[in-house]
């Protein structure tokens, strides 16, 4: 496996790998993922369907980007996915993904044209004061001693920064800024959370950093991520007779260790509750969804919470990521990252509106038209003096294909679930639906008196809570994620959040598909290039327009604390480019 940029390789078509024909292939989950390796097998690996094999503990597919409607409780999106245009795995694969609303399109052209006829920006970055204007006004608000610590992580070897928290290197110069407020918010760090995965980031979305405060980086699908994304690659490895086994848990995945390579030899499974398991040879492919954002999440409904279960379940992704962790050291360390869902949870809530009376409050804030079927919040927006950081957003409506046209429906998220709420003294994971709604009304400003019975009569709101969904973001050293394809590996991959790739960041939906693209494509030895993370990080046009942007516009000539010595010093320097190539680019973003 090898990776490539530029259109040469983007456009090929490999050829047929030898051997497939006398392949199998066992695919543990049906997360994003998970799916993606079985589209990778079947598109450029040329498997037969027929010889896919995908093990699903659930009644349904999709994992964390799910989307669905359960009767007698309503609309439910545990999560939302934020997309830019430079997830290059992700639109390598959906280009040749089928629409499944409009013959002879694919996921890539629908989705293109409609971010291209509807850009998305946000209108209302952050409110207080009960639905006012928070004036953060696009701006950082960062010092230029706050900046230079940013700029410090962004320089710091990544092994300087293994098990270190973000506040260990960032003081409250930068955690107190609106910069914290955009970033925590949007990508849901939190203080305790990783350093290293924070310099990730910031490297990996260089070129996003100026789109940050107003989400004009941002693309969205046209409906819930499970109907616009996962429904389309599901039909299209049923058309190619892919296997989906349903109820199916896998407990655990033996291996045979040798010194020089280690083979998948048994998947060990629960069918409907009963023992069985799967013997394997070399031919037989394993891909494994480790660990999981979701396990362990539940749902409430209207009038019941939804329990916090932080203890570890037998036979779950996190218990059969142990079981494999421990038969060698090069499978992980999944400890990590589960010990302690106190640090890794947070709650959201689906809320969809029954009547036209939440409404005006929703567009008073958003500054546009709920119903017009165009970008709605553009992004969330986040409720600065929350005590659970409550953050809410409404997509293009509808959001479901179901969904009744006089209806809405929205995604509320908050941080501290511990937290009891402004209005509501309780915290938000021992709240029902409705007290959640009531939370949110009330920082929306509705008038007190009439928040309990408009969040009674005029919504559904459905709460879940997810005690591991930033269990990803905890602190942690190389070794702590198996490598895709561990070294010695003849038959077996891992796949998704926690599983490592050094070419890109968690938490998207591009690594979980590179990861898939990652896995095949290494265990096939498919002759295409996989295709390399965008190069901003070393671009120094980016460089230079997010180091202005970072500082809020500023020019280095009006840097903080400069005494005269380096006044005249840079002085000095900028006489020396006069009239170069380096002062127009200089200028033409602004440094000068």
């Amino acid at each position: 496996m090898y990776y490539a940029s530029g259109n040469y390789e983007a456009f090929a078509h490999p050829v047929k790998p030898e051997g497939v024909d006398n392949k199998s292939a066992y695919i543990v989950g049906t997360g994003l993922a998970a799916l993606t390796a079985a589209c990778y097998l079947v598109r450029d690996g040329q498997m037969k369907g027929e010889h896919i094999h995908i093990l699903e503990k659930e009644a349904l597919p999709g994992g964390a980007c799910d989307g669905y409607k359960f009767d007698n409780v309503g609309y439910v999106m545990r999560g939302g996915r934020e997309m830019d245009n430079h997830f290059e795995c992700m639109w390598d694969l959906f280009r040749s993904i089928p629409s499944i609303e409009t013959e002879g399109v694919s996921v890539l052209d629908e989705y293109y044209w409609l971010n291209k006829k509807d850009p998305n920006y946000s209108l209302m970055r952050a409110t207080i004061n009960r639905g006012e204007d928070a004036h953060t006004d696009g701006n950082f608000g960062l010092s230029d001693k706050g900046a230079m610590e940013i700029m410090q992580l962004f320089f710091t070897p990544d092994e300087k920064l293994y098990d270190k928290r973000i506040d260990e290197i960032f003081d409250e110069e930068v955690l107190s800024s609106n910069f914290w407020l955009y970033w925590r918010t949007m990508f849901a760090f939190e203080n305790w959370h990783s350093a290293l995965e924070m310099k990730l980031y910031i490297r990996r979305y260089i070129h996003h950093v100026g789109g940050l405060p107003d989400f004009r980086a941002l693309r969205f699908t046209k409906y819930n991520q499970y109907e616009s994304m996962i429904l389309p690659m599901i039909k299209y490895l049923e058309s190619y007779n892919v296997q989906f086994h349903y109820h199916t848990k896998v407990v655990n995945v033996e291996f045979d260790i040798q010194p020089d390579k280690k083979a998948a030899k048994r998947i060990d499974i629960l069918f409907e509750g009963k023992e069985d398991s799967i013997d394997l040879t070399e031919e037989d492919l394993v891909f494994i969804t480790n660990g999981g954002c979701v396990e362990n999440s539940s749902i409430g409904s209207q009038n019941t919470s939804a329990p916090f279960n932080s203890k570890i379940k037998e036979g779950g992704g996190w218990d059969m990521w142990r079981k494999i962790a421990a038969q060698d050291s090069a499978f992980g360390n999944p400890d990590k990252f589960c010990y302690d869902p106190e640090k890794s949870n947070w709650m959201s809530a689906t809320v969809t509106t029954l009547d036209q009376r939440i409404v005006p409050y929703i567009k008073d804030i958003c500054k546009r038209d709920p119903f017009s079927g165009k970008v709605v919040t553009g992004g969330i927006v986040t409720v600065k003096d929350s005590n659970w950081l409550l953050s809410w957003t409404f997509n293009r409506q509808p959001q479901f294909r179901t969904q009744p046209k006089d209806q809405l429906v929205g995604w509320i998220y908050g941080l501290f679930s511990d937290k009891a709420g402004n209005f509501v003294k309780k915290p938000m994971r021992e709240c029902t639906g409705k007290e959640i709604c009531m939370e949110w009304l009330y920082h929306l400003g509705v008038p007190e008196a009439e928040i309990e019975e408009m969040a009674e009569n005029s919504a559904n709101t459905v709460p879940c809570m997810m005690p591991y969904i930033t269990a990803f973001f905890m602190p942690r050293a190389a070794g702590d994620r198996p490598e895709v394809v561990p070294e010695g590996s003849v038959n077996f991959a891992f796949l998704g959040q926690f599983a490592e790739t050094k070419r890109d960041t968690i938490f998207t939906t591009e690594y979980s598909m590179r990861t898939g693209m990652e896995a095949v494509y290494t265990l096939l030895n498919i002759d295409r290039g996989v295709p390399e993370v965008w190069g901003s990080v070393y671009d120094i046009r980016d460089l230079l327009n997010a180091t202005v942007q970072l500082r809020d516009g500023k020019k280095i000539t009006e840097m903080e604390g400069l005494g005269f010595k380096e006044k005249l010093a840079l002085r000095e320097v900028l006489k020396k480019i006069e009239g170069t190539d380096i002062e127009k680019l200089l200028k033409e973003y602004k440094v000068i």
